[in-house]
């Protein structure tokens, strides 16, 4: 006759698992009021940055399919900080011009494009 091999019983505690969800409802919370203050538009540069980026991934995306834009992301995620820790100073001078550039041209866009833009009383509108 065969013994039965003993299996230890697993408990897992409660506790880190209720710090995590704590932590994470918190950070999903904060998520969606930046995405609810996005979609309301009071904050016109971070309204104008995420529709660029959508652009942007949306271009990306008819490029090549699901599984080799996350390989690409994968390999950049693991040579990019390395790189910029090899090439910290060239790559922090380039990013203080273009910051710069885009400055400039953010405050021609304004004076062009968004002052232009006709915004009338909000006092007597429900929402």
């Amino acid at each position: 006759m065969r013994s039965r091999p003993k299996i230890p019983e697993v408990h897992l505690p409660e506790d880190p698992f209720l710090l995590i969800v704590a932590g994470s409802r918190i950070e999903i919370n904060r998520a969606l009021a930046c995405l609810r203050e996005i979609a309301s538009g009071h904050d016109l540069k971070k309204f104008l940055a995420v529709i660029s980026g959508l652009w942007v991934l949306s271009i990306v995306g008819a490029w090549c399919n699901f599984l080799t834009l996350l390989y690409i992301v994968f390999v950049l995620l693991h040579t990019v900080p390395v790189l910029y820790e090899e090439y910290e100073d060239q790559v922090d001078t380039f990013v203080e011009k273009a910051m710069h550039e885009y400055k400039k041209q953010y405050v021609v866009f304004d004076e062009n494009v968004v002052s232009n833009i006709p915004r009338g009383p909000l006092k007597n509108k429900k929402l």
